[in-house]
Parts: C-alpha cells; structure tokens; sequence
C-alpha cells in the first residue's frame, strides 16, 4: 500500500504502531469516530471468546492502540503476552497502518451526517476532569448554531495532522476511501453500521467468515451485541472507562440509531452537504455511506 501516511490528533499517532509486533491472525479494528467502533469490537469479541461473558472489559481486551492518552509501554507489553488471537482498535486509516500477512484489517463506515452528531453528542459527554487529567487542551469554542457547526465540519478540508480530534466530513470519507478502494483484496473487510442495525446476526456470521471463526452459537452471541444489551453492561463495554472518560458510562451508548439528522438539518443544509460529499467521493462511495448493503463484500 506504499508508505505509510503519518496520522495525528490531539489523541492520537499513528506512529506508535512501530512498536506493535504482529502475529498472523490479528485483527486491526480501523473506523472513522462513532461510526461503530465499541460495535465492532464487542462482535469480535463475542467470535474470539464464543461467549458474552468477556474475561476483562471490553476496553483492556481491544486496546486503542496508538492513543496517546494511554499508556503504550504497557498496552504493548499486555498485547505481547496474550494467548488468544488478538484485535486492536485505531482511528488510523488503512493507509496509516502496517500492511502486514494474514492480518484482517475491519472498517466500519457510516452515515457522515449520523457520525457528526454522534460525535457532538460523545465529546458533550466528555468529564471535565478527564480533559484536564489528560492534557487536552481546547483550541476554540464551536460556534454555539449546531448548523453553522455542522457546515464547518462539512467545509474542513482532509488533513492526517491536527490539534484537536480530525474530526471531519473529508476525513471520514478518505478513511472509508482507503478501505472501500481496497475492499475486495484479501484481509481487507469493509462493515457498515445500517447493515449491522438492520441484520445483525446476518453481518456477525459475515464476521466469522471474513476472520475464519467457526462457532454454531453466532445467532446467541449476536443477542449480546444489541443496543439495548451493550447499554445495560456499560460500565464494562463502554471505551474509557477506565480513565472515567465519561460524563455517563451509559450516555456514551446513548441512541444506537440513524437518520437523526433529519431532525436538525433543513432542505439547505441537506443540499449543502450532498455537494461537498459529490467533491469528496465517487457516486457509488457516497451511496453507500448512506445505505451500506456490504454483503457482497463479503
């Protein structure tokens, strides 16, 4: 895949995958922010374990690996010495990560617009202690119209650098771009979150096939990995619990559905954004994001 594109955030560097030595069989769990990242993890988990009921929490399992909030030394030194088969979590873009054998890289894409909100939603979440224990520092206030915010999200240009979260209409799509250009080679295998909400037991045995799991209780662990369940084990299964990241552990699942933006957006907004979307991806690209429909990728 050429060399590797440098990522980060004020959260984030990809660089720090040069420590991380491979085993064949990993799992490298790459997705844009809230576009279903806690989702993938917990399918496979539930596929690695072939149960619900996980060893640590879901957090220390999956670790975010090149997060610079964490501590890397002893994420890496962790990961070494697990005995079972190992997936990971980055925000990193396939093109930002080491293209390594018989190692299965897993995108999940999303809605942009649902994205957005979800992530508006989570940093609104966000404990004011764990932004001061963790350095971050805020580099301007967001205009308080959650339109004009929404424009300036749609309007920001890709960049792979940046000091607050990356977060961004063109960074979204080049992530699932480096995914959906690649998404037919082997090891490569791209989700998306409407398929997962509308057949869930259908994409975790897509899962299985893609990671060469087999197990004949697919259709009970996928039971585990609805909303409604992950939300009732929170304190276990949400990111950054372990930090008390969170305002409400619970809050961090606060809706798990779609189309929500229909309720802020008006018919200018709505044209606005599909013409920045047409200047970022090619038509097929941008119809998926918004319906997904990834079983013939499988």
């Amino acid at each position: 895949m050429g060399e590797l594109r440098r990522y980060r955030t004020v959260v984030s560097d990809s660089a720090l995958w040069a420590g991380f030595r491979f085993r064949a069989g990993d799992i490298v769990i790459s997705t844009p922010p809230k576009c279903g990242t806690t989702w993938m993890q917990m399918l496979c988990a539930l596929l690695v374990f072939d149960t619900a009921e996980l060893p640590r929490p879901l957090t220390e399992l999956s670790p975010w690996l090149d997060a610079t909030t964490y501590d890397t030394p002893a994420i890496l030194a962790d990961l070494e010495g697990r005995r079972h088969r190992r997936f990971v979590k980055t925000h990193t873009p396939l093109d930002g990560l080491p293209s390594e054998p018989d190692v299965t890289y897993v995108c999940v894409g999303r809605d942009p617009r649902d994205a957005m909100l979800s992530f508006e939603h989570a940093v609104a979440n966000i404990h004011p202690d764990a932004i001061t224990a963790g350095g971050l520092q805020v580099v301007a206030p967001p205009p308080a119209d959650p339109l004009e915010r929404f424009r300036l999200w749609a309007d920001a240009d890709f960049t792979p650098s940046s000091d607050g979260f990356g977060v961004s209409l063109a960074n979204l799509v080049h992530h699932v771009r480096t995914f959906w250009d690649h998404r037919d080679e082997p090891g490569v295998a791209l989700f998306h979150y409407a398929d997962l909400q509308a057949d869930l037991p259908g994409q975790l045995h897509r899962l299985a096939r893609v990671l060469s799991i087999s197990s004949r209780r697919v259709d009970q662990l996928a039971e585990a990995a609805t909303f409604t369940r992950m939300r009732s084990r929170a304190d276990e299964l949400a990111p950054g619990v372990d930090a008390k990241l969170w305002r409400s552990n619970t809050g961090f699942f606060r809706s798990g559905t779609s189309g929500q933006w229909h309720d802020l957006l008006d018919d200018a907004a709505v044209d606005h954004y599909q013409r920045r979307l047409a200047e970022l991806a090619p038509p097929d690209l941008a119809a998926w994001l918004h319906t997904g429909r990834t079983d013939s990728h499988a």
